[in-house]
Order: structure tokens, then C-alpha cells, then sequence
């Protein structure tokens, strides 16, 4: 179980990265102006794969000249990303996207605009390589989300017990696929999206009762978060449930877990887990469980259509439930079921909901 492939996927960026170098001086010598093929990440180019349950991107790119005055900034900037980055990996370090942000002050193309921009050009170097931004050792900005439960973990020489590295568990890095799994006792992972309900789960040791890796996802989960979500669930064979509120945005967090976003459809196949599970908060819960609720905005009307839309709902369950909550105007948080009591959750709601999608 050392899990991650760390060496190998580092010995693979660099590959690639110096592919794209080696590409770039071979058209040089051969009296060329040097071109870039980038692929398109317009919505136009972005594809449901039914088969895979994700989105990926389709066959289209565009060229990014030395030639043309109107390219040559961006050309130049893209392979001085390139070249930010080659030095980070061979060093073993790491940078953040807003360290980077501010080196290119003093590259010869001359400074980005604004963060927006370089941040951009970093996805076109991903969608380009095939590879991560983490893979190319830069980092967001974003704390990572956290994991108590039975899992030991070696992260960068030193060995770490999520059961034991306090009561806000072990912290996601964004180097989740440096980090080596070396002893898993769970069985399961539920993900839940507001810490304030993870916190109630580790307190009520939910961990224990249902022998699972509890994962706060601190809302949309950060792609580290995924990423790991991802780990466990290929490496550990561990099945993954999603808690969510029940609202679109509640959906949606679900949804990005279960089939990745369009945004990232270059990288999805990294970061899906397809057969995750949702286990609430659903529309029928707030029936069954006589939910106290808020009114649907506007807003919320409009996104819960948007929904009904998407390729990624295209099932008999998402469809009813959408349905059911537009019908009945209201949504409800996880927190509603405090109602009942601050242990009910775990006591009553998450072993009915286990017994059903577990079948036992």
C-alpha cells in the first residue's frame, strides 16, 4: 500500500516538459517559427463521456505562433511557465500559482496583466502535457480539507495517523500524490461538505460506528480534496458517499465529485469517481424526515433547471429529486436534522441511508 507512484509521475513530467522544449528548438533549427498546439477549452470543445461519466475534451486545439505579433507574448510566457516549472520539479520544490504570478516580474516576455491570466496559461500547459498543475509543483492558495479515520499516511519522510493528528484530523496537501497510504483499517469513505457537520461526526465518533475515513470537504472541494477522493477510492478499494446540503449547490458539490466539472474535463479523468455515491440531503428527505427548510431564490429555481439539463443528471434518481424540490419550492441544510437531536445523524439518518445504498 505505499500508494503513490510519486518518482514515476515526476520522471513522466519532465518527459513531457522536455518534449515541448526539444519540439520548440527542432522548429527553430529548421528555419521555422515555432508553433504550440493548445487544446480548446471552450464549451464548444468540452464532451459528456457516457462511458467514463465524465466530462473530457473533444479534438479541437488551437495554434499558438511565434510568428504572429498578436501571439508571440503569450508564446513566450507559456514556455517560460514551462521552464518555471521544469526547474521546481527538478529541485523537488514547490511554488504557489501566486508566487508564480509575481516571478514572471522579472521575465524577459515581461508580467502578466493580472493573476487571472497566468493561472490560465498554467491550464494550457496542463491540457497540453496531460498532467496536473500539482504535477508541475505549483499549488493554490486554498487550505487543504481534512480526513479522521483509520488511515496512516508517510508524507514527505514523516509517518501520520489521521486518527491522531488532532481533532481536525490529518490536512490534505496539495501534494496529495506524494503521499504514500501505508496502513488503511476503513471500509468506507463519506465526504461531507460543511465542516461544521464533519466536526459533529468526529465528535460523535461516526468514524468508529461505520468503520470509514470521515472527509470534510470544506464546501466544493478543492481538486487535492478529489484527488484523494480519487486515491481512495482506486487504491484503498474503498466505496466513496457524498453528504451534501440539500440544495442545487449541495447537488452540484456531489456532482463534481461523482463526474468532475466541465472546467476541468482536460484533468477529469485524475480527479472522477464515478461511482461515488450520493446519500443526502435529497428533496425525499425532506419529505420523509419533515425537514425544517428555506425557500427556493430565484437563483435556486434557475440552477435546479440548469441541472435537469446536464448530461451528468441524466438518471432516474437526480431527475426525481430535482424534480421533487422545484415541485416543493424548499431546501434544507444538513444541519435541519439537529432538529431531532445533535446525534441524530449519525444515530438514525446515515445507517438508514448506508443499509439502502449498501443493500444489507
Amino acid at each position: 500500500m505505499e500508494g503513490s507512484e510519486g518518482g514515476s509521475r515526476k520522471q513522466r513530467t519532465l518527459e513531457k516538459l522536455g518534449k515541448l522544449g526539444k519540439g520548440v528548438l527542432q522548429e527553430l533549427r529548421e528555419g521555422r517559427p515555432p508553433r504550440l498546439k493548445v487544446p480548446s477549452r471552450g464549451t464548444s470543445n468540452i464532451v459528456y463521456d457516457e462511458k467514463h461519466g465524465y466530462y473530457v475534451l473533444g479534438p479541437r486545439y488551437e495554434v499558438r505562433s511565434a510568428s504572429s505579433m498578436a501571439q508571440v507574448k503569450k508564446f513566450a510566457q507559456t514556455l517560460c511557465v514551462a521552464d518555471f516549472c521544469r526547474e521546481l520539479v527538478t529541485k523537488g520544490k514547490f511554488a504557489t500559482l501566486r508566487e508564480m504570478y509575481y516571478t514572471a516580474e522579472g521575465w524577459e516576455p515581461g508580467p502578466f496583466r493580472d493573476q487571472d491570466e497566468s493561472d490560465l496559461l498554467v491550464e494550457d500547459l496542463e491540457a497540453m502535457l496531460g498532467v496536473k498543475r500539482e504535477d508541475l509543483a505549483l499549488m493554490p492558495e486554498e487550505d487543504g480539507a481534512a480526513v479522521f479515520g483509520d488511515l496512516t499516511v508517510r508524507e514527505e519522510g514523516v509517518t501520520i495517523n489521521a486518527l491522531k493528528a488532532g481533532r481536525g484530523g490529518y490536512t490534505i496537501p496539495p501534494t496529495i500524490d506524494e503521499v504514500k497510504f501505508v496502513k488503511c483499517g476503513a471500509k468506507r469513505v463519506i465526504a461531507i461538505e460543511t465542516m461544521g457537520m464533519y466536526h459533529r461526526f468526529v465528535q460523535e465518533e461516526a468514524w468508529k460506528k461505520f468503520e470509514a475515513l470521515i472527509v470534510g470537504l470544506k464546501g466544493q472541494a478543492a481538486r487535492a480534496t478529489r484527488r484523494f477522493l480519487k486515491r481512495a477510492r482506486e487504491e484503498l478499494g474503498l466505496p466513496v458517499y457524498l453528504f451534501c446540503d440539500g440544495d442545487p449547490f449541495g447537488y452540484h458539490i456531489g456532482m463534481v465529485i461523482i463526474s468532475g466539472s466541465a472546467k476541468l474535463a482536460y484533468i477529469n479523468h485524475e480527479l472522477a469517481v464515478p461511482d461515488a455515491k450520493y446519500i443526502g440531503v435529497t428533496a425525499s428527505d425532506i419529505i420523509d424526515y419533515k425537514l425544517p427548510t428555506d425557500k427556493l431564490r430565484e437563483l435556486d429555481i434557475a440552477r435546479l433547471k440548469q441541472l435537469q439539463k446536464d448530461p451528468r443528471y441524466n438518471t432516474e434518481f437526480w431527475q426525481r429529486e430535482i424534480r421533487k424540490m422545484l415541485e416543493l419550492g424548499k431546501k434544507a441544510e444538513q444541519q435541519a436534522f439537529a432538529k431531532y437531536g445533535l446525534e441524530y445523524v449519525v444515530r438514525e439518518y446515515l445507517p438508514a441511508k448506508l443499509r439502502e445504498v449498501e443493500g444489507s
